[in-house]
């Protein structure tokens, strides 16, 4: 028996941030807090949201100090603006991470207490203030899910925080919100939403709802990927690689990530690499690893991607898979960790940390194959190879 967590509505298509009134009147919400980050703001990426608001006259406050990879320091002033004003509700306008410190500060601001009370393996399903999440990226998926991922700065570890709590009430996935996110973003946000797909897929905990979503997403991903790097403005493609994001999101939110993410936290907490990076970073060495755990699996994905034929073999098509997401990361110009500026030394010193940070996450524990803390910390150095 599974017990599927989605948003009561997601709206989904171009345009269809225009929704944002209606969705609050049909929730009787009326005093919305906006919570975003700088850039939004800066760049004007936010204005239509307060064009629409304005139009209606529904009051609202925006907070727009979140950060990016956010910490549990930098969601407190929030707490307390949402505590103090009277606000009935949260609209999260942006990529994962105000969408993940929408999620905690609601949480706190509800319930009270410090975010690391929340961490897993605590399950955290108590009600909460309403959030209708607004993704501008193609990647997190964090508008579907029921997790939020909060560093600890006293110790640099990311705390997962799990369950119907952090799920957002309400999402608005409109893809013409994406159309103005750089190269490098897109890039990493698309893996960061194709690792969430293939690892549902292939996690201990996959079932027959998240297969679907999972599928569905590698689908309308992986083919349509290269083309949004490449030019932001093709419509056609972002809507897919959008509405992939979204269903990735569903399908781990309703079974689990595994390896990948397992090991992709503590760099990002470590060396502040975006989760997204992080992820494509690891994703073809640690499918590698993993594919003697479920050969099946892993030829299906390959499949689905369209990088292998039908009739290819399963050891086939998972050559062709580990061969295809290493020249995606070449063609996206995902850096090595060496590329992007770490140190090997420090990295060499500091792998007792990170493949403990690892295997303390329970995500490794998800995967086809489980692996030692020695194993981890093999994968690690196989990226500087």
């Amino acid at each position: 028996m599974n017990h599927i967590f989605v948003p009561k509505s997601i709206i989904l298509g171009g345009g269809a941030l225009k929704e944002i009134t209606n969705l609050l009147k049909s929730l009787e919400k009326n005093k919305p807090l906006i919570i975003t980050d700088n850039n939004m703001v800066k760049l004007g990426i936010i204005k239509p949201l307060e064009n629409y608001l304005n139009d209606f006259e529904i009051k609202y406050k925006i907070f727009k100090d979140t950060i990016p990879e956010p910490t549990s320091e930098s969601i407190l002033q929030a707490v307390d603006i949402l505590k103090e004003g009277s606000f009935d509700s949260v609209i999260a306008f942006g990529g994962g991470s105000p969408i993940d410190s929408a999620k905690a500060i609601s949480a706190l601001a509800s319930c009270g207490g410090n975010i690391s009370d929340y961490k897993f393996p605590y399950i955290f399903n108590k009600e909460t203030i309403p959030i209708i999440a607004v993704p501008t990226t193609a990647g997190t998926g964090s508008e579907v899910t029921k997790f939020t991922i909060i560093t600890d700065e006293k110790t640099d570890e990311k705390m997962l925080c799990v369950g119907a709590g952090f799920l957002p009430t309400a999402a608005i996935v409109d893809y013409e919100l994406s159309l103005t996110v750089p190269p490098r973003t897109t890039a990493d946000t698309g893996i960061d939403a194709l690792t969430h797909a293939i690892e549902a897929y292939v996690s201990k905990k996959a079932n027959f709802f998240s297969d679907t979503q999972a599928m569905a997403a590698m689908k309308l991903i992986f083919p349509n990927l290269r083309a949004v790097y490449r030019n932001g403005k093709d419509k056609k493609a972002r809507e897919k690689v959008m509405i992939g994001s979204t269903l990735a999101g569903m399908a781990f939110s309703n079974s689990s990530v595994a390896l990948v993410h397992g090991m992709s936290r503590p760099i990002g907490a470590n060396y502040h690499v975006p989760h997204g990076l992080s992820n494509a970073m690891l994703l073809p060495t640690v499918t590698s690893f993993s594919i003697p755990g479920n050969s099946k699996r892993y030829a299906n994905c390959a499949k689905v991607m369209g990088i292998a034929e039908k009739n290819d073999s399963e050891a086939e098509a998972n050559k062709k898979l580990v061969e295809e997401l290493f020249k995606l990361n070449n063609d996206l110009k995902v850096p090595s960790p060496k590329e992007y500026g770490i140190e090997k030394q420090d990295f060499v010193n500091k792998l007792d940390i990170l493949s403990k940070q690892a295997l303390d996450s329970g995500s490794p524990g998800n995967n086809p194959v489980i692996p030692t803390q020695g194993q981890i910390k093999e994968l690690y150095l196989k990226l500087w190879s």
